[in-house]
């Protein structure tokens, strides 16, 4: 009977072990924090550059990826997911660019922004079929996304989210915003300020605020940040830089929203509730 017992408790037990296996991510996890705004002035896009595969291996990733021609587009994508997935469509859309096949659509070759975002489903799609199945047998999650925005000229700004099947939604005027990765923490501030008619200024600082919460509450997103900002009908690009960790202005920027909260929270107690 003991024997029995025995028995079972090592199967029971090796059974669980398997399925700790199979849960198991074999390649790396990135984490990630991006978020995208659609505004009546324009886009502001704000991405984190940290990956992490564990406590002892982390690094920079660049995320925000760019591209105009000047008076006809311009369109940014940041990404989020499988690394690898991820940057072989990136390189993908790029080899179209630099090898150009009539019967092979571009993003600067078709007419509108909702083209571009199919031209970027349809090649996460051919990725996915190359790699997933592969990737599945070694128990690594393919899943990927990617937030194509941009404007078309004779067009407006639009923006949209494109998920691993290649399938995409578009932001609207209810829905101004999309968010990548770890979204959770920096989603509360955008619920409260974020409207269409928000100006493009606040829009960027919103989404600063929104990626400094993140970071005070989930250390696997982190600086340094990648920031584009599209005004309508421009064309190019108002903003595009890299925010270091040792910015003076963005450390001075947290402090203050950091005390700006104590404040507010302090006031509280003067409330009748």
């Amino acid at each position: 009977m003991c024997k029995e017992i025995v028995v079972h408790n090592f199967l029971r037990l090796r059974q669980y072990i398997l399925r700790q296996k199979a849960d198991s991510r074999v390649e790396e996890t990135p984490m990630t924090y991006c978020v995208g705004i659609k505004l009546n002035q324009g886009l502001v896009l704000l991405a984190d550059t940290r990956t992490n595969a564990g406590v002892d291996n982390i690094s920079r990733v660049k995320k925000l990826f760019t591209w105009q021609i000047p008076g006809d587009r311009i369109i940014a994508m940041m990404t989020a997911g499988n690394l690898a997935i991820t940057q072989a469509v990136i390189s993908e859309l790029n080899e179209r660019l630099d090898a150009p096949n009539p019967n092979q659509p571009t993003i600067y070759s078709v007419p509108t922004m909702f083209e571009v975002a199919q031209v970027v489903g349809d090649t996460m799609r051919k990725i996915q079929a190359r790699y997933a199945p592969g990737l599945a047998a070694r128990n690594v999650d393919s899943s990927a996304s990617i937030l194509v925005a941009g404007q078309r000229v004779g067009g407006i700004p639009r923006m949209f989210m494109v998920y691993a099947a290649g399938n995409f939604i578009e932001a609207t005027d209810d829905s101004p915003f999309f968010q990548l990765g770890e979204h959770k923490y920096g989603k509360p501030i955008l619920d409260r300020v974020i409207n269409v008619e928000t100006e493009i200024q606040d829009g960027v600082i919103c989404a600063l605020l929104s990626m400094d919460s993140t970071m005070r509450s989930n250390l696997t997103v982190g600086m340094p940040l990648d920031l584009a900002v599209i005004r309508t009908n421009s064309f190019m690009f108002e903003q595009l830089r890299r925010i270091e960790a040792d910015d003076p202005k963005f450390y001075d920027f947290s402090n203050a929203w950091s005390n700006a909260l104590r404040d507010a929270f302090s006031q509280m107690r003067n409330m009748d509730i």
